[in-house]
């Protein structure tokens, strides 16, 4: 019986303390560079933070392959909210290609906000026989295409594995070292096909260097709402999206979880025109929903490298 009360004045300390929160820097752990997609994502985000609640939000850059460094980094921390991870598919995808990594993607992680999205575009080079997503189908079971990736197991990869199961094609995956590659490589008629981020291809469609057939995402991107969706173009049901979250480590109290979650929700209306000039849409919602979201794009993705083969190098 004395165990009730004991858990009560815990929950109204966290209580007290979340709203006090934070009382000294906060560090944001991202698995990239400094300049990528994740690095510029979080950073937007960071500044709006810092103005809003008064102490720093600081970038800390620890770029290794899958992200693993940085995912680790988070998970064996203290859970006080004073150290973040920016969460991207890799978090999710990193565990099947490598199973001895040394974190539990779902155990090991409070998830707090899913921030924003981005549709990858399916696009080909000016030569290929194909003006929309059934020519190509009709092409790749005529000839062997290839198709540009920024590496083994990155998600533009494993969204051309996907496409290749539901579409019923074999395309030959050619992995660059960037996403930068990637595209300059369909630029140059390196390669045939490329899924990547739409934000860094739009002005190479808009001038026509390559065609854009379609958009991964289950409804059309606000940047290009005259490129229709794969869904709709020949393949009922494809949808991926790049998305960006925000994660604690386990054990993270509720209330701080809350906190950040609230004061994010705010801060992403205020974003919304700088993160759509990237080519990202904001998200937002409960950190019980981003959990479930975790979940199915673990399963989701799971089945997909089980079912390509992929491994990482």
């Amino acid at each position: 019986m004395k165990l009730l009360p004991a858990l009560l004045l815990l929950a109204i300390t966290s209580a007290v303390r979340a709203q006090d929160y934070p009382t000294r820097p906060v560090r944001l752990v991202v698995g990239l560079g400094p300049g990528g997609g994740s690095d510029t994502i979080a950073r937007l985000l960071t500044t709006r933070l810092t103005d809003m609640l008064g102490q720093s939000f600081v970038v800390d850059n620890r770029p290794s392959a899958g992200g693993i460094i940085a995912i680790e980094i988070v998970a064996k921390s203290a859970p006080d909210g004073y150290t973040l991870l920016a969460m991207s598919p890799t978090h999710v995808v990193t565990p099947s290609l490598r199973p001895n990594i040394g974190y539990d993607p779902l155990r090991d992680f409070a998830p707090i906000i899913l921030t924003v999205f981005t549709p990858y575009v399916l696009s080909v080079r000016t030569s290929v026989q194909a003006v929309n997503v059934k020519e190509l189908i009709a092409l790749a079971k005529t000839q062997r295409l290839t198709y540009a990736s920024s590496g083994i197991g990155g998600s533009n990869h494993l969204t051309g594995e996907l496409f290749k199961h539901m579409a019923g094609v074999d395309m030959i995956h050619v992995p660059y070292k960037s996403g930068s590659q990637a595209n300059s490589a369909l630029i140059a008629g390196e390669v045939h096909v490329s899924f990547t981020a739409i934000g860094g291809l739009v002005p190479h469609i808009k001038s026509g260097r390559v065609r854009a057939l379609g958009v991964t995402s289950s409804r059309r991107a606000s940047a290009t709402p005259d490129i229709p969706t794969i869904a709709e173009s020949g393949v009922p049901g494809f949808e991926v999206i790049g998305w960006y979250g925000l994660g604690a480590p386990a054990r993270t109290p509720r209330a701080l979880v809350d906190r950040l979650n609230a004061v994010t929700n705010r801060a992403l209306p205020e974003l919304k025109e700088r993160y759509a000039a990237i080519g990202a849409e904001i998200a937002g919602g409960s950190a019980m929903e981003f959990a479930a979201y975790i979940k199915t794009e673990h399963e989701k993705w799971a089945r997909v490298i089980k079912i390509s083969g992929a491994k990482a190098e």
